[in-house]
């Protein structure tokens, strides 16, 4: 499926021109996804199956670039990438309403992450899930609280760090100390000597709104969507009729009037509502981790 021409194009052959090549691939309508999508799983076209892997290709590329910071070839991560792409591909199945781009996520960061943890001496296969979180988040943690130091990190970011992460201080320092002396690549630098080109541009379309980015923000609406209601059949009729007018439409009812339709009290309707928010709340993470959207 796509393979061969995926090989020709690798971006370990050179980067510049494979981003620039990607991005000759038109991006899909919809129906026009939908259609691709059921002629592969229907029939196995590899046509098909070779115009949904490559008009997603600038969408692994993008993904990939947030893993620029481990050290490691940026043409091998996209590769990997690529490879959790057309394994999304095969197993997606269109007519559950998602957009392509949505399911296949999920599959390219497990892919790169993958290939990151193979590819790190310093972890291991038996690394466990919170250790693997720590691998994951150190550098996102260390910026969010400013820690720039060189070196060991100040005893009072050290706590922050293990507490937020969930781990021991002694992890967090040894994790720190391996990962140490890697610079991020930035994507606003330079291609080429001539400064007049930055990666950047090799993503982004001409268009004054990034289609990925709509696209992204379109179909993540539509998953939180999705497991709402899958959510709400957890709760009973009095408890979805509650919690929607109060919280789910736009000209909500008050708990006066609410009261008056069921012959409660005020107070009880509250106590029905606040009730029904965290059942919700639980259902939907547990649908979440069920789809293996988010870790248990």
């Amino acid at each position: 499926m796509a393979a061969n021409t995926l090989a020709v194009m690798s971006p370990e052959q050179g980067l510049s021109r494979y981003l620039s090549e990607i991005r000759k691939f038109p991006m899909l309508s919809k129906d026009e996804e939908f259609m691709l999508a059921k002629r592969w799983s229907e029939h196995q076209d590899p046509e098909a199956a070779h115009k949904l892997v490559t008009s997603h290709l600038r969408l692994v590329a993008k993904i990939a670039m947030g893993y620029r910071g481990y050290g490691l070839p940026i043409g091998e991560v996209i590769s990997e990438g690529n490879v959790g792409l057309m394994q999304a591909v095969k197993k997606f199945d269109p007519d559950k309403g998602f957009r392509l781009a949505t399911y296949a996520m999920w599959w390219i960061r497990a892919s790169i992450q993958e290939y990151i943890l193979r590819s790190w001496s310093l972890v291991k296969m038996g690394t466990t899930a919170a250790q693997k979180k720590l691998f994951f988040n150190l550098r996102k943690a260390k910026s969010q609280i400013s820690a720039f130091e060189e070196g060991d990190l100040h005893p009072e970011h050290l706590e922050q760090i293990a507490t937020k992460l969930g781990v021991a201080e002694e992890e967090v320092v040894s994790m720190n100390r391996r990962m140490s002396g890697g610079g991020d690549a930035s994507l606003n630098a330079p291609m080429r000597a001539d400064g007049e080109s930055e990666w950047q541009d090799w993503l982004a379309d001409d268009d004054a709104v990034s289609q990925e980015t709509a696209l992204a923000e379109s179909e993540e609406h539509s998953l939180r969507m999705d497991l709402l209601q899958e959510a709400m059949q957890e709760l009973n009729e009095r408890e979805r009729h509650i919690l929607t007018q109060r919280r789910l439409i736009d000209d909500p009812l008050t708990l006066e009037e609410l009261a008056g339709q069921y012959g409660v009290s005020r107070e009880r309707v509250r106590q029905i509502e606040v009730r029904a928010f965290e059942k919700l709340q639980k259902a939907m993470q547990a649908a979440a981790v069920d789809r293996q959207l988010v870790d248990a």
